[in-house]
C-alpha cells in the first residue's frame, strides 16, 4: 500500500501538468462520440443509469444494468467525413462491468498533390481508438472505473500510435438524486510518432461534475468543470500590439481576460428534462466553446447544444446537436439496445 501511494504521489504532478491548446497530439480524443453527451455539451460525466454509451466517457458509470447492452453512434457530417463509436458491455459477478469499444474518425479520400499542385492519385486518412473498460461498485455510494485505450492514426503515409488511460470515481447520495464525479481522461503517451523528433503530449484533461435531480420536478441539473490542469483557457494573439488613442494620444494596452472570464470558461451548464419513461429533452451551454469559436458581429447560438432521447421497450434512440458558431454545427445519432430485452 505504501508503494502504491508513493507511486501515485510521484506520477500525479506529471499527469496533471497543463497542456497548451494546439500543441497536443490526437485531438480527436476530445470529440463527442455519443448523442446524449453531445446534446449536453460534450462532457456529460455524472449519469449512473443503463446507458452503455456514457461508460466510454466515464468508466465509473459502467454497472450491471448495462449487461449485454450495445450502443451504435454516428456523427452526421457533409463531405464524406464521419466519426462514431461502437460499444458492448458485459457484467461479471464479483468483478464488475466490462466493456469493449471502438471510436473512429474517417476523413474519406483526398487528392495527393506535389509541391506544384499536380495530382498524383488519392489517399485516405483515419483515426481509431480501441478500448477496454471496467467499472465496479465498491459500496452503495461509491463506484470506480478505468479505461485502457490503444490509439492509431493514419494520415497518408504518416502514422502514429499511442496509449491512454481514463480513471474515474463517482459518489451517489442516499436518495440517488445527486451524483458527483471526478475524472481524468487521456493520460498517456505516444508510442510511435508521425515523424522523427516530433513527439507531443496527449490532451490530458481532469474534470469534476455534479448532478442533481429535483425531487418534485422532472429536471436533472448538472455542472461540469473541465480542464482543471490549466487555469487560463483564453487565446492571446501574439500578433496584437498596443494601439494609440487618436484623441488623447495615450497607449491602449492589448485586452486581457480577467478573473471572471477565465473562471467562466471552465464550466458547462447542463439540463435534462425527464418526460416520463419515453422522452428526454436536453440542453447545455459551454461558454468556453462560444468564446473560442466566436464569429465577430455574428455570435449566433455558438456554445449551445440540444437534443432528444426516446426510450422504447427494446431500444433507445438519441439525437444531439452541438453548435460551434454561426458557421458550423455537429449532429450525432445514437442507437442502443439491451439484447436480453429481445428474448422476452
Amino acid at each position: 500500500m505504501k508503494l502504491r501511494l508513493t507511486t501515485l504521489i510521484i506520477i500525479i504532478p506529471f499527469l496533471f501538468k497543463a497542456q497548451t491548446g494546439g500543441l497536443n497530439v490526437f485531438p480527436f480524443l476530445d470529440l463527442g462520440y455519443n448523442a446524449r453527451a453531445v446534446a449536453l455539451g460534450g462532457l456529460f460525466i455524472t449519469p449512473y443509469d443503463d446507458d452503455i454509451n456514457m461508460g466510454v466517457l466515464n468508466p465509473a458509470s459502467f454497472n450491471e444494468e448495462m449487461d449485454n447492452s450495445m450502443g451504435f453512434n454516428q456523427a452526421l457530417h457533409a463531405g464524406g467525413i464521419n466519426h462514431g463509436q461502437v460499444v458492448y458491455g458485459k457484467h461479471f459477478d464479483k468483478i464488475g462491468t466490462g466493456a469493449l469499444h471502438l471510436r473512429y474518425v474517417a476523413y474519406g479520400k483526398m487528392d495527393r498533390t506535389d509541391e506544384l499542385g499536380n495530382t498524383n492519385g488519392t489517399f485516405s486518412a483515419g483515426d481509431f481508438v480501441l478500448g477496454g473498460s471496467l467499472g465496479r461498485r465498491l459500496n452503495p455510494r461509491i463506484s470506480i472505473g478505468a479505461s485502457f485505450n490503444l490509439i492509431w492514426s493514419q494520415l497518408e503515409s504518416y502514422s502514429s500510435m499511442g496509449l491512454s488511460l481514463d480513471l474515474a470515481g463517482m459518489y451517489q447520495s442516499e436518495s440517488g438524486r445527486t451524483t458527483v464525479t471526478a475524472l481524468v481522461r487521456n493520460a498517456g503517451f505516444q508510442i510511435k510518432t508521425y515523424t522523427e523528433k516530433n513527439r507531443a503530449p496527449l490532451p490530458i484533461q481532469p474534470m469534476l461534475g455534479i448532478s442533481h435531480k429535483l425531487e418534485h420536478a422532472p429536471f436533472r441539473l448538472s455542472l461540469v468543470a473541465h480542464h482543471l490542469n490549466k487555469w487560463d483557457l483564453t487565446y492571446n494573439d501574439p500578433n496584437l500590439e498596443p494601439t494609440i488613442d487618436p484623441l488623447s494620444g495615450e497607449e491602449i494596452p492589448v485586452p486581457r481576460a480577467g478573473f471572471g472570464e477565465k473562471l467562466g470558461r471552465h464550466f458547462i451548464f447542463q439540463v435534462e428534462v425527464l418526460g416520463g419513461d419515453l422522452l428526454r429533452i436536453r440542453g447545455a451551454f459551454d461558454y468556453h466553446l462560444r468564446r473560442q469559436m466566436l464569429v465577430q458581429n455574428r455570435p449566433g447560438m455558438g456554445g449551445f447544444s440540444f437534443g432528444l432521447g426516446f426510450n422504447f421497450k427494446r431500444f433507445s434512440i438519441d439525437y444531439g446537436l452541438k453548435i460551434f458558431s454561426s458557421a458550423g454545427f455537429n449532429n450525432l445519432l445514437t442507437l442502443r439496445t439491451d439484447f436480453d430485452m429481445w428474448k422476452k
